[in-house]
């Protein structure tokens, strides 16, 4: 039996430490592939032979492997450390390796990367070949991003740092890279000059050098974006992860970014979109464009214009594929009424139902639930508006 006494109580820091013996990485190596839910009687046999908060601390890294082979890869993931935070919020494998590719392709060679976190995105930055200093103020998280230099054979690469960002001298930089944190003790924050540290700082910071990025929510205001600034919005795998502000590139330019490629969809200043009749397809853009605003640029792709005014749904007659939209081959338009529209379904023996909705308040979940599909066939229905009226449109993805 092993003795289970002061190891019991070590902070998170030794007990990060723990699991970095000999002792620790064999009892990690072990929970490669363990199932949480048979974790009890697993934390009961290992507490047999190893300390009690050991086997605590290894299990815990263990869920946060599995959590991060999502975001990291799972060959990655297996080999990293994780914190609760750091798996939350840190950057997407491809999204990181998007913009390390973006900055060496700029001549750098050199990044400041404050507010570092777990080392996301140094590992990116080294991996392309980029000189690192990663700093984070959490003791435990610096720690971390420390390990996983090493457990990816980075740390000649990369020097991490546990400091106050504003304490650090950036001057010996090609270019700095800041990622505030975005959340408080109330969830996500919105306001810009509340991030840590605040976006005003961090633009302060990124002027400093020739070269600057600078990751925020998406949900930014365009009007909140500095005068100087390129702004480029990312999503991966049709999901909005991050906008960037860049410096030292195309001041005032405006781009969606969609991973896997790149494909990159660059603002024209276009206006907006006409509003015209439903044609046979209807392209739903990627939030990524959405978000930009470059649903004008979207539309020209596929010689489309609007839905409705306020609607980004666009609408044409031709199918010309683009990376920007997903087309649907529209087969009703309908208005809004839930009897219509069951009775529709059921003449086409549809079972398999996608709802999406923009622009209107009724939840997909409740129209699947009063219109009860049935049958082999599937189907795409939207809930929408079609100049200025509730709709229903048929369709499916081509």
């Amino acid at each position: 039996m092993a003795d289970n006494g002061p190891v019991n109580d070590l902070d998170p820091l030794a007990a990060f430490s723990a699991l970095r013996t000999e002792e620790g990485a064999a009892l990690l190596a072990s929970l490669a592939s363990y199932d949480p839910a048979g974790e009890l009687a697993v934390a009961t046999r290992l507490r047999r032979d190893h300390p009690a908060a050991l086997v605590s601390a290894a299990l815990g890294q263990a869920r946060l492997r599995q959590r991060a082979a999502a975001k990291f890869g799972a060959e990655d993931a297996a080999r990293m450390f994780f914190t609760p935070n750091g798996v939350e919020q840190s950057t997407r494998r491809p999204v990181a390796e998007y913009r390390a590719a973006r900055f060496a392709a700029l001549g750098v060679r050199g990044v400041a990367d404050l507010c570092g976190g777990i080392g996301g995105d140094a590992l990116a930055l080294a991996r392309a070949g980029i000189r690192v200093l990663a700093v984070d103020r959490d003791p435990l998280t610096a720690e971390t991003a420390r390990a996983n230099a090493a457990a990816l054979g980075l740390d000649g690469l990369i020097e991490v740092r546990c400091a106050d960002v504003a304490d650090v001298d950036v001057s010996g930089w090609d270019a700095v890279f800041v990622d505030p944190a975005r959340r408080g003790g109330r969830g996500r924050i919105f306001d810009p000059e509340a991030y840590s540290p605040p976006l005003s700082w961090a633009v302060g910071a990124a002027r400093s050098r020739p070269h600057a990025a600078l990751k925020v929510a998406p949900g930014i205001p365009h009007e909140a974006v500095p005068e100087g600034a390129e702004a480029e919005w990312i999503s991966d795998g049709g999901d909005v992860k991050e906008a960037v502000l860049w410096f030292g590139t195309s001041p005032g330019t405006v781009r969606a970014t969609l991973l896997p490629g790149p494909h990159t969809l660059t603002g024209r200043g276009l206006p907006d979109p006409a509003v015209r009749p439903l044609g046979r397809y209807l392209y739903e853009p990627d939030g990524a464009v959405i978000r930009s605003h470059l649903v004008a640029e979207a539309a020209e792709e596929v010689s489309g214009g609007l839905i409705d005014a306020s609607i980004a749904y666009i609408t044409s007659d031709v199918l010309r594929p683009t990376p920007y939209a997903t087309a649907y081959e529209i087969t009703d338009q309908l208005p809004f009424g839930v009897k219509k529209l069951k009775a529709l379904l059921r003449e086409r023996r549809v079972g398999n139902l996608t709802v999406k909705k923009r622009g209107s308040a009724v939840e997909p979940e409740e129209l699947r639930r009063k219109v009860k599909p049935q049958g082999p066939e599937a189907a795409t229905v939207f809930l929408t508006r079609v100049a200025g009226a509730p709709a229903m449109l048929v369709g499916r993805p081509v």
